[in-house]
């Protein structure tokens, strides 16, 4: 049975979109992150180098979404999921990228999106 480490409702601003409006103006993302890793050594050791560091990767993705300008939030979410895999201790992960506001009469829209360590990219 896997372990998962979730990062929940971490807000950013980035520059997405197709409309000229959303060229210009930066724009509320809302991310939430499910990780599946292994959490036995830590929770033996209590030693932060038997775990996925989620310190280290929030501050990449903060970085990645804020300084990003891409049209579409699909590839959004691709990067974010490319970050997470990047670390050796992710097995799989589910990227959820929300767009607050982007519908009228919705609360939301976003994408979300699943990836294993061991799948291969189709293009």
């Amino acid at each position: 049975m896997p372990d998962y480490i979730e990062i929940k409702d971490l807000l950013l601003r980035t520059i997405v979109g197709i409309n000229a409006e959303e060229r210009e103006n930066r724009q509320d993302v809302l991310l939430n992150i499910r990780l599946e890793t292994d959490l036995r050594a830590a929770g033996q050791t209590d030693c932060i180098d038997d775990t996925l560091n989620y310190r280290t990767l929030c501050k990449q993705i903060i970085e990645c979404v804020e300084s990003s300008e891409y049209l579409l939030v699909e590839r959004l979410a691709e990067e974010v999921m490319a970050l997470c895999l990047a670390f050796p201790r992710a097995m799989a992960a589910r990227v959820t990228l929300e767009k607050p506001g982007a519908l009228r009469f919705a609360r939301s829209v976003g994408v979300t999106i699943e990836r294993r360590r061991d799948e291969t990219s189709t293009s």
